[in-house]
């Protein structure tokens, strides 16, 4: 599995993309950048209940709501090169389900899924959701670093099973993955003691229903502060060439005079 430099360009990622389904950018974030943000995380962790289910993991603890609480990660979600992938891949997109996820101890293997696989579309089909993973800790196959399962975004009716080329994203602090919205993937186990840290900032297409409502998730009187773009990403945008209008107009335009 190889590693893209800092110098990736966008066309370097999508054809990474293209072909294995995920991308891993080596040199994001500065040290003490990422190191920060883990901080600020650790300290929402303190008051974050774990998972409910096997899916979200007994062990896990997972901040939702996650640009309601910190402006950690507005940055990385609006990054040059990831607005530039997307900008290829999907086009007009938003925020769908940013989370940070904190795998604790003892946690076991997450079954193999797609994020996209939560809206009803027969593959193969335009890639609808698109997906960030930004590393707080090192991700390592011992701490359940993320497993994906290499070109599967091409499957059509293929599940993955025992004899599926699944791979660790192992990948140092200050480093992102890309992976698409089809490609098959989950949280590893973590056997070590330690607990592993990291954000998902997952993107679907305009036209979908996000899977959490940022309108609801992020309080009005703060998304009115935020930059422009960061509004657009948290639900307040259109798909042209009117959907997601409000009273006629941009929702924009409804976000700073209500």
């Amino acid at each position: 599995m190889s590693h893209l430099p800092p110098t990736a360009t966008i066309d370097d990622v999508c054809e990474t993309l293209d072909r294995d389904g995920f991308a891993i950018v080596d040199g994001v974030l500065a040290p003490e950048d990422a190191q920060a943000k883990r901080d600020e995380l650790i300290s929402i962790l303190k008051s974050t209940p774990a998972g409910r289910n096997d899916f979200e993991g007994f062990q896990t603890q997972r901040i939702y709501a996650l640009f309601a609480k910190t402006r950690a990660f507005d940055a990385p979600a609006t990054h040059p090169l990831v607005l530039g992938v997307l900008d290829r891949m999907l086009v007009h997109y938003q925020l769908s389900a940013p989370v940070g996820i904190s795998i604790g101890p003892g946690e076991t293997a997450q079954v193999l899924h797609c994020d996209d696989g939560v809206y009803p579309l027969p593959r193969p089909h335009q890639e609808v959701v698109m997906n960030t993973m930004w590393p707080l800790d090192p991700f390592t196959r011992a701490n359940g670093g993320t497993r994906v399962v290499p070109g599967s975004h091409r499957w059509t009716d293929q599940r993955p099973d025992a004899a599926s080329p699944v791979v660790d994203a192992e990948m140092p602090v200050g480093s992102m993955m890309f992976f698409r919205g089809s490609v098959y993937h989950g949280g590893g186990a973590n056997t070590t003691e330690r607990p592993r840290l990291g954000v998902i900032i997952e993107y679907a297409a305009t036209w979908l229903r996000p899977q959490e409502n940022h309108l609801l998730a992020v309080p009005r009187e703060l998304a009115r502060d935020l930059p422009e773009r960061m509004q657009e990403l948290l639900g307040y945008n259109i798909h042209p060439p009117f959907l997601g209008m409000v009273d006629g107009r941009h929702p924009r335009k409804a976000l700073l005079e209500g």
